[in-house]
């Protein structure tokens, strides 16, 4: 005891932290830090995203004049992709047109192509190609177009201008597709060997444009884009991708300044939307083609004719989001493994 009689402070040794216990921090450190350096980037990039963005105002159609919103989380996108981004010196033909369908369980994503020469009613302007619309009024004419012909409402829109599949595909180091057998395109002078085709840059936007030369025509030009859009979301949610974020950022770079949406997305709605999709692969997109009843002639013009019994059925599968079980039953999805 000391003089004062209290017993003398003593120091306590510091805890020894176990081999074990090391060992685990270092790999929790090991596994934790490359998404959390990628989660920083994205964010610390997040701006310089959403300035590449172009937003499109009042693409929407009149409240009064839509179909009503589907009950719970489902989303329905209009996507088209063109030569020029919507308002570039007037708006032209979209070469392509597909409703992306996003489950309320966000386990699939559902791309529905819609033929570009479909012979619709356009609102104001009688019967044409559906194609037409977006060169009369732009997306606004376009979107109230494809609601009363599916009867389905549209949440989003997003255009695509060609420029961005080749530079999407550049940022990727190319994505590869399985031609089922070989084809020519003569507008182009070029021959789709059968088997893997590699697919990087003015070659990839050669192949998702290609119409003349392949056996179904526009058909198989829907298929080729649906194969190149699976192929290139395969690549970006590989391992590869998600642990680098320089190549991360080149690809998303080269995404948002090709692409158009509507006033009411930013990088925060998609950025949302990705983690909500976050267990979606490559495998899960499920692409399909409006139901057709066959091709015409309309005045010395090809069209297409859809086939209305059967797409109302489709249709009512999207604003019930049940087009897994429509699938199952009816069969229509496009073959995944090939195209021609």
């Amino acid at each position: 005891m000391t003089t004062s009689g209290q017993l003398p402070l003593t120091a306590t040794p510091p805890p020894r932290v176990s081999r074990r216990r090391k060992v685990l921090i270092v790999v929790t450190l090991v596994l934790l830090l490359p998404p959390a350096a990628l989660f920083a980037v994205l964010m610390q990039r997040q701006h310089v995203y959403d300035t590449n963005l172009r937003r499109v105002q009042q693409v929407f159609p009149e409240e009064w004049d839509r179909p009503a919103k589907a009950i719970g989380t489902a989303q329905n996108w209009l996507v088209v992709g063109a030569d020029k981004r919507p308002g570039e010196s007037g708006f032209q033909r979209s070469d392509s047109l597909m409703i992306a369908h996003i489950p309320a369980d966000r386990k699939r994503i559902f791309l529905i192509g819609i033929p570009r020469d479909s012979y619709v009613t356009i609102p104001g302007h009688g019967k044409d190609k559906i194609n037409a619309a977006y060169a009369y009024g732009g997306p606004r004419l376009l979107i109230q177009t494809v609601e009363k012909l599916a009867k389905v409402r549209i949440d989003h829109f997003a255009a695509l201008d060609f420029d961005g599949f080749v530079e999407m595909s550049k940022a990727l180091g190319g994505v590869d597709v399985y031609v089922a057998r070989q084809v020519h395109d003569p507008a182009n002078k070029i021959t789709w060997p059968q088997g893997n085709v590699h697919l990087e840059g003015e070659r990839a936007l050669l192949f998702v444009r290609q119409r003349y030369g392949l056996p179904g025509g526009d058909f198989d030009r829907i298929k080729r884009q649906q194969a190149f859009l699976r192929a290139v979301a395969q690549k970006v949610v590989s391992k590869g991708m998600l642990t680098n974020p320089f190549a991360l950022d080149k690809f998303l770079q080269a995404l948002t300044r090709s692409l158009s949406v509507d006033s009411g997305v930013d990088m925060k709605t998609l950025r949302s939307l990705a983690v909500e999709l976050r267990d979606v692969r490559g495998d899960d997109l499920r692409s399909a083609t409006y139901p057709v009843a066959g091709t015409d002639t309309v005045k010395g013009v090809s069209i297409v004719r859809l086939d209305a019994k059967e797409g109302a059925k489709l249709t009512d599968a999207l604003r019930e989001d049940t087009l897994e079980r429509y699938f199952a039953d009816r069969g229509g999805l496009n073959e995944s493994s090939f195209v021609r």
